[in-house]
This record gives C-alpha cells, structure tokens and sequence, in this order.
C-alpha cells in the first residue's frame, strides 16, 4: 500500500520554537521520515539535531552523506550544504549555489524530494522571513504532494508560511503545535496503487541538477528561464526569470537563485554598504582637508587654507546627507533575528 511516508519541513527565523511544537506532536509510530532545513550560518555547528531530540518521540539525527531514508526518524540538514532527497531515496549534501542567500535552502530541499519522491511527499512551511520555501512548495504540489503552513497568525515571522500559502493556494494552516497530529494522520492515508504522476518537468531537473553542483548542468547550451538585466548578487553574473507561474524568481548561470523578495533585500543590503563606503570616504576627506587646512595657514598659505576648509565644509555636508539615507533604510528595515543554534 502506497502512502506519503516523506515530510520536508523549512523554517528560518522563529523556526527553532517551532520546529519544537511540531517534533512534539509526532506520533511514535509515524511511517515516514521527516527531514528538516533551518536557515544556519554558514561557520556555525549546529545542535538543532540535540534541541529538537529532547521533546521528540522519535530519534533525531544529523543528516550524512549517502544515507538512506529513516523512516521514524527526523533528519536535521548541517550548516552550509544543501540537503536533498535523490533517486533512491539516498541523501546527499551539497556544496551547490545558495538559494536565496541561504544553504541549506528549503527551496532546495523540498525541490529534490518533488522530484524524487512525487506524491509521496508533504511539505511544511514554519515561522520565517521572507519567502523560501515558497517556489519549493509549489514544485511539490505539482507533483501530486501535499502542502501543510504553520498558521502565520501563530508564527513568530509569519512571512515564509504566508508566501508558501499563498503561493499553492490550497494548504492545510494550522498551528505548529497541531502539525504533529495532522502529519500523523495525513501519511496514513493509501495513495491508490492507480494514481497518476505527473512527469518530472526538464527546468525541475534542471535546477536540482544545479543544486547538486551537477557540472553539466553549467554547460547545457539552454538555461531554466529568460534572460532579465539584472545581475546576480553573489557571482555579478546574468540573472534568468523563471517562468513559475504566480511566482517571481530568477537564477544565474552557475546556479544561485534568488525569489523577488530575497532578491531586493539582497540589493538593499548592497546599498546599504555602497552608503557607508560613501560615508568613511566623505569622513576621510574631511578631516584630509582640515589637516591640509590647517597646514597651510600655518604656513601662511591663507588663500590655500580657505580653499581646504571649504572642501573639507563641502564633504562634512555630503556625509550629513548619506548619514540620513542611512537612518532612513535602518528605520524602513524589519529587525529579523538569524536562527543559528549553535
């Protein structure tokens, strides 16, 4: 008897809490493995396997290379690899591109196991910002798999299970704390030995490939998408619009990919440090020219003295300017805290 026996679960801020209240829900006997991404900074060591073992009945483990599928186990991805799902039911960690600024992506997780595992697959969407794991959802409702968000009422940064949400369109919502028990009953259920599966799209291959660090996919003589003029934020290279339906997103030549969201906070961060470069230089050369200044009236040099003082009263003003820019975009910015369990 066919039945969903693979859970993919993403969360990034707020998600530790979360991640808690459904590792506790999960029944004893559940006949599936789950496998979980939470947003990590690259150098840490993570501990999220231990912190979520203590209120689970079922064991948690670090994910490693090659491994099987456990069911009645929880799988925790490792800081900076991917952790996906391929033919198989084999594990693997990748050193592939970041997605959305972020590996472990979700997107690329729950993208692997659409592909590898069609129907058979739940997703779940937890408290986070911005909006990973949305186009990954979205790939897995396409295969036939079922979407399940933790309430954004009920998440501490409501934006990822929203955007998830909104992006299937039908999804099970419901508190992260009520997830548990819905998982429990939702892989009991028999998929029917007749059910259809979709084939597996060529850009889907195409981007997992990329995600796998698949060196052949840098040399395919097409690319997923259409050619924008924009710039990839971690590489300068091209960026291509994929054509995601109600989604927005893009990818670079090498892999990187990036939502619209992710995209403009991305450039809102360059900004934000092209405006303080601004600011040391226009600091520097202030205090240059009072020094310069200062130098030559002290050797009699008045005209030359009034000349620095005014270049030196001409790049104080400046920097007044970008200091106020600065306050701006800190004001208009969302404090986001970064989940790293360290």
């Amino acid at each position: 008897m066919a039945h969903r026996d693979v859970i993919v679960v993403g969360a990034s801020a707020g998600g530790v809490e979360a991640l808690r209240d459904l590792v506790s829900g999960l029944p004893a006997d559940l006949p599936a493995a789950v496998l979980v991404v939470l947003h990590l900074p690259a150098g840490s060591r993570s501990a999220l396997a231990r912190v979520l073992d203590r209120p689970s009945a079922l064991p948690v483990r670090s994910a490693t290379e090659g491994d099987r599928l456990a069911r009645g186990t929880v799988t925790v991805a490792v800081p900076n690899r991917h952790l996906l799902l391929t033919e198989g039911d084999r594990l693997t960690l990748s050193l592939g591109p970041r997605e959305n600024g972020h590996r472990p992506s979700v997107d690329a997780l729950f993208r692997s196991a659409a592909q590898a595992a069609g129907p058979r697959v739940i997703g779940v969407v937890l408290s986070g910002a911005l909006d990973d794991g949305a186009a990954g959802m979205l790939a897995i409702t396409s295969r036939g798999g079922i979407a399940v968000v933790q309430d954004p009422a009920d998440a501490l940064y409501p934006s990822m299970p929203r955007n998830a949400r909104d992006a299937v369109g039908a999804a099970h919502v419901l508190p992260a704390a009520a997830i548990g028990e819905l998982l429990g009953r939702l892989t009991a259920d028999d998929l029917g030995d007749d059910m259809q599966v979709a084939p597996v799209p060529l850009d889907m291959q195409m981007e997992n490939a990329m995600a796998q660090l698949d060196g052949e996919s840098w040399g395919a003589e097409s690319h997923p998408g259409d050619p924008v003029p924009l710039t990839c934020p971690d590489c300068h290279g091209p960026l291509f619009r994929i054509p995601d339906g109600v989604l927005h997103r893009f990818r670079c030549l090498v892999g990187h990919a990036w939502s619209a969201e992710s995209l403009a906070a991305q450039h809102t961060s360059a900004v934000e440090g092209a405006l303080w470069m601004a600011l040391r230089t226009l600091e520097e050369k202030a205090e240059l020219s009072r020094s310069m200044a200062a130098r030559a009236t002290a050797a009699g040099h008045d005209l030359s003295g009034r000349t620095f003082h005014e270049r030196a009263d001409d790049a104080h003003q400046a920097a007044v300017l970008v200091r106020d820019l600065l306050e701006r975009a800190a004001r208009d910015t969302p404090l986001v805290a970064e989940d790293g369990v360290a």
